[in-house]
């Protein structure tokens, strides 16, 4: 089906046109050796993928979201510990707490989303386990006094950063702080497979090990199984082609940070609300999200246009239907509650023109203008 949009939140057809001989050539490696399942594409793209990372071993999954689950699995975590993450991420963080027997706790964030480290701090009791920062919109989350609050109180940090490959903060990449790093490399995120896929980052060998033995059934070789395990392997083909986009990561990476600063100098700040990005944060935008007045109306207005938005996310997972039995009401996370109903995320894809950005960034200043 043909895009419609004058400025496409995502351009599927955009990247096909540009990678097709490419993404055929790892279709015709794939299947010309038949290793569909566990094939050496997919060691070479943990090798990579490590190594990108800055870490010592990667393990390739099948979605972001095993990769938190099985992460927190493999350090010990289930019924009776306590995770503290923040409310405003995608379900799939807060789930995978729940999926173990464990039970989430929020913290509030701070106003360029992410995590509070203060708030994190007033969560700890004698149950707390470990804390998931999420590293939302690409930004890494304020990990220095993260990690000290972990080290302080001996507890494990398994990061979400299904949202911020290739993001730097102080100069380290994302999934290289804690004792897991969780990516996704679902077909809207910066690193992008042609389905679900996922990996862990860690420096921990035996907690790399046990993530490959769990993935495959708990196997240790053919015939003996030493724990119950899941199916959660990433195929062979998702790893070639990641292998492929992998090394083309940081120009698309960079095109982003190009569009979000058209943004940041063209949106008028009286009336849009811009994160700063500080000097030791380095964002790959994998969104770009605004805040401001008057959300269903700006958005609507933006659609007559032709351009495509978004809201991530406009129920904050505190007051989410499963989250009942957490005990949470509304006013209990003021800034994630505040921010709900005043973000929203402008298309900043690699494959947009400045032309595309001056036009968005026009359409919203018209607005408020008018």
């Amino acid at each position: 089906m043909a895009n419609t949009w004058r400025v496409p939140y995502v351009n599927f057809p955009v990247q096909w046109a540009e990678e097709a001989e490419l993404v055929r050539e790892c279709i015709e490696a794939v299947f010309s050796r038949g290793d569909f399942v566990g094939g050496g594409a997919v060691a070479t793209f943990e090798a990579e993928a490590a190594a990108y990372c800055g870490v010592k071993h990667a393990v390739a999954l099948n979605s972001g979201t095993d990769a938190l689950i099985m992460s927190m699995r493999a350090l010990g975590i289930g019924p009776g510990d306590e995770v503290i993450t923040p409310p405003n991420s995608f379900v799939a963080s807060t789930a995978a707490i729940a999926h173990l027997g464990a039970t989430p706790v929020f913290a509030d964030v701070l106003p360029d989303q992410n995590i509070d480290p203060e708030a994190v701090a007033n969560e700890i009791t004698q149950n707390t386990r470990a804390i998931m920062p999420v590293h939302l919109t690409g930004r890494v989350a304020d990990m220095a006094p993260i990690m000290d609050l972990a080290k302080q109180h001996g507890l494990q940090v398994i990061e979400d950063a299904a949202q911020a490959i290739g993001s730097l903060y102080d100069g380290k990449k994302s999934g290289t702080f804690g004792d897991a790093g969780c990516f996704s490399a679902h077909p809207l995120k910066n690193l992008n497979a042609g389905g679900d896929a996922g990996f862990v980052t860690t420096n921990n060998g035996d907690l790399a090990e046990n993530l490959r033995r769990m993935r495959n059934h708990g196997l240790e070789g053919r015939d003996t199984v030493l724990e119950w395990g899941w199916v959660s392997r990433m195929d062979t083909l998702q790893a070639a082609l990641l292998s492929m986009r992998l090394a083309r990561l940081d120009k698309v990476n960079a095109r982003r940070r190009h569009n979000a600063s058209l943004y940041h100098e063209l949106l008028d700040p009286l009336h849009v609300f811009m994160p700063p990005e500080r000097k030791i944060e380095h964002n790959t935008w994998h969104t770009f999200v605004i805040q401001i007045e008057r959300r269903e109306a700006l958005k609507a207005w933006l659609a007559e246009k032709g351009i495509e938005t978004a809201v991530h996310y406009p129920v904050p997972l505190h007051l989410q239907p499963a989250a009942i039995e957490l005990g949470y009401r509304e006013g209990d996370m003021p800034e994630t509650e505040r921010q709900a109903a005043r973000i929203l995320t402008l298309p900043v894809n690699q494959f947009l023109k400045d032309e595309d950005i001056e036009f968005v960034a026009n359409a919203v200043n018209r607005f408020f203008a008018a």
